[in-house]
């Protein structure tokens, strides 16, 4: 058996099967055709608006969270500090950001391996943004039929009004969204107070409308356009499938042959008079959002929402039918086999992303709230004393990544006679930065060499854990 599950020419019958060319240029050039979103009610629909309304509540509700005297998380980018919860990183720890970014990617191959594109119809923000607006548009619109009238009715007060109020409404959480994911850069409070006050800096003020108007095209006018031929996602997806996956089918030995019927008729007396369990309905299409027919097979655009089950079920339930017609199932199950759970591919995503989890823990456990920079004095090489010693300068940049105040001492070795000029203690506050000017003094005899390797070693007096050592360079004269 294949190991990927086999494309299906869903074409409408009769295109293209004179000129080959003409269905090419249909396919690629064909108007968009707008879809009217049917709401419906049910168990994954209440658990999809369940994920949407909780992951809306997270990202509006996260840039007020407080820790200690800044915000939970607040990428100061003029600071180059990135402040999680309790930990700050650094551009120096990139790899740690690219790490986590593999550590997703592997778990969404995970997924989809698993259950087909279930992070599309559940959590994905453009999913869970067009649900939103699709949600306001009934509201304010009416329901499907209503929305289809109302689009084709001339212009009238309550066609204008109607129509208003939704755009307002879009435009409306267009610009929070905008806002609040500025509010992650500039503390949002600050923002806020701001914006009311009328001082907005330009930088924010263009990235608020920036988001406001990409949010108000992708989710209010672009919907299933950027699902089917923006998202790369779509595309690769397919290759991860395979007949274990489990994805949204329709049970066509089941269902077919299709047609309408009177709804007295019982299941045994529509069996006996020839039709299968689907009456044609069209209830599937109609609560689409990406406007498909289920029963047309497995389609890329399925974004695996669920919605065509619930409709299908509440059908099913009217007309005294078992429900599942359309559901949560394999190719191997539809074909009446056994849905194998643990496959190599499946296990090998699995394997590889604890492996990832772990090492990430193991360099976050091992991870020392301390860093430092060395730059040499780049004016003056070295400086001859009056008593003849050498002199070097240096520029420490010290981070403390930790959460609480640290005193510092510093230590230099590598070099016979190599004394430190000064204080060799610093004091720098929690998730703070400090510069310290560190002058370097060794005998004029001890250096053998014009350039010596030495260490500078900083260590905290209050906690011995916290140290770190740099490498770099003791200039002194060139002996003849």
């Amino acid at each position: 058996m294949p190991d990927r599950i086999p494309a299906r020419d869903v074409t409408p019958s009769g295109v293209g099967q004179h000129d080959p060319a003409q269905a090419v240029q249909q396919e690629m050039y064909a108007k968009r055709r707008h879809i009217y979103v049917r709401e419906i009610k049910g168990l994954f629909q209440r658990l999809r608006r369940g994920t949407n309304w909780a992951l809306m509540a997270l990202f509006f509700g996260m840039p007020w969270v407080t820790w200690g005297d800044r915000p939970a998380i607040w990428f100061d980018l003029p600071s180059r500090e990135f402040h999680i919860f309790g930990g700050t990183f650094y551009p120096q720890e990139f790899m740690l950001l690219s790490w986590i970014l593999i550590i997703c990617a592997f778990g969404l191959f995970l997924i989809t391996v698993f259950a087909g594109r279930v992070w599309c119809g559940y959590t994905c923000p453009q999913s869970v943004w067009t649900f939103l607006y699709i949600w306001l548009e009934h509201r304010l619109e009416g329901p499907r039929n209503r929305r289809i009238k109302l689009d084709k009715a001339p212009w009238s007060v309550d066609k204008l009004w109607r129509k208003g109020a939704k755009h307002a409404a879009w435009l409306g959480i267009a610009f929070a969204t905008g806002a609040t994911f500025v509010g992650y850069f500039t503390p949002i409070r600050e923002l806020v107070g701001d914006f009311l006050g009328l001082s907005v800096g330009p930088w924010a003020l263009f990235w608020i409308g920036f988001f406001t108007v990409f949010t108000y095209l992708n989710a209010g006018w672009l919907r299933e356009q950027v699902c089917l031929y923006m998202c790369p996602y779509a595309r690769f997806q397919a290759v991860m499938f395979d007949n274990d996956t489990l994805v949204v089918s329709y049970d066509a030995a089941r269902g077919e042959p299709r047609g309408a019927r009177k709804r007295n008729l019982s299941h045994e007396q529509a069996r006996e008079a020839g039709y299968g369990d689907c009456i044609d309905c069209d209830l599937c299409v109609q609560v689409c959002p990406t406007g498909i027919d289920i029963r047309d097979g497995l389609q890329y655009e399925c974004i695996t929402c669920a919605a065509c089950i619930d409709a299908c079920d509440s059908v099913m339930d009217k007309m005294g039918y078992p429900r599942g017609l359309v559901r949560y199932t394999t190719e191997h199950q539809l074909a009446g086999g056994k849905t194998q759970l643990l496959r190599p591919r499946l296990l090998g995503y699995l394997a590889a992303l604890l492996v990832m989890i772990g090492l990430l823990a193991w360099v976050l456990a091992g991870r020392v709230p301390l860093e430092f920079e060395i730059e040499r004095d780049r004016q003056q090489l070295y400086q001859v004393t009056r008593d003849g010693q050498v002199s070097n300068r240096y520029t420490l940049n010290i981070r403390n990544l930790d959460g609480r105040e640290h005193l510092y001492r510093v230590n230099v070795r590598g070099l016979p006679g190599l004394t430190l000029v000064g204080d060799d203690q610093i004091s720098i506050a929690a998730n703070s930065s400090r510069t310290l000017v560190l002058e370097l003094r060794a005998d004029a005899e001890a250096l053998e060499l014009p350039s010596h390797p030495i260490e500078i070693h900083l260590r905290s007096l209050d906690d011995d854990s916290v140290q770190q050592t740099r490498d770099t360079r003791f200039i002194g004269q060139l002996r003849r």
